[in-house]
């Protein structure tokens, strides 16, 4: 589990299409799972000033390769005593976003991102999201895309600064609509979902 706090940007070593070498000061041990851009990884090898992470045939059917590239967002596992400040997340990216907008704002930026609409029922006005595993409030739902607005400090700090137009993102939707949904679908019993069967799912995680 993570919490889509980014612990640092670390610059890409190499991608060779199945591993991916990073350099970072945060050091893993070998079979730590990491978030890259959102991505659950597992650390297969620790060198003096890098380390490696596998990345798996399903992983690469989905994340575009640039997203390996350069510089990505790295985040821990998070541990039971850690605080939960951001939401909690899987690592499991569900969908590629496409950044179609970007208008600055007295207080921050407006970035609209292009989903497939089949996703669009796990995106809610208000709730989290992560966009390549930073975790974020959803401002504004359409039918289609989405509205996050970032502050100075997340855009300063994130790889967030170096979108525009075109940018493709990893998303990750809010896991319990997404087990709720689930649920209800394979309910042998239809009846409509109470407030405690929603507290029960919940206490489930």
């Amino acid at each position: 589990m993570f919490t889509g706090l980014i612990r640092e940007i670390a610059k890409v070593k190499k991608f060779d299409g199945s591993t991916l070498e990073l350099k970072a000061n945060y050091k893993p041990k070998i079979g730590d799972s990491i978030a890259i851009n959102g991505v659950c990884l597992t650390a297969t090898e620790i060198k003096k000033d890098s380390f490696v992470v596998e990345v798996a045939k399903e992983t690469k059917s989905i994340i575009p390769k640039e997203k390996f590239e350069k510089e990505v967002h790295i985040e821990p596992a998070m541990r039971l005593s850690d605080r939960i400040e951001g939401h909690i997340l899987q690592g499991h990216i569900d969908t590629i976003g496409e950044v179609v907008d970007i208008k600055k704002q007295k207080d921050g930026v407006d970035f609209y991102i292009k989903v497939d609409p089949y996703f669009i029922k796990y995106i809610v006005p208000k709730g989290s999201i992560a966009i390549d595993g930073v975790s974020l409030t959803i401002n504004e739902v359409f039918d289609s895309s989405f509205r996050v607005t970032i502050i100075p400090h997340t855009i300063q700090n994130t790889l967030i600064k170096n979108y525009k137009i075109g940018t493709k993102v990893n998303i990750e939707t809010d896991f319990f609509a997404r087990y709720i949904e689930h649920i209800l679908k394979h309910q042998h019993i239809k009846k409509p979902i109470s407030w405690r069967d929603i507290d029960l799912i919940n206490m489930s995680y």
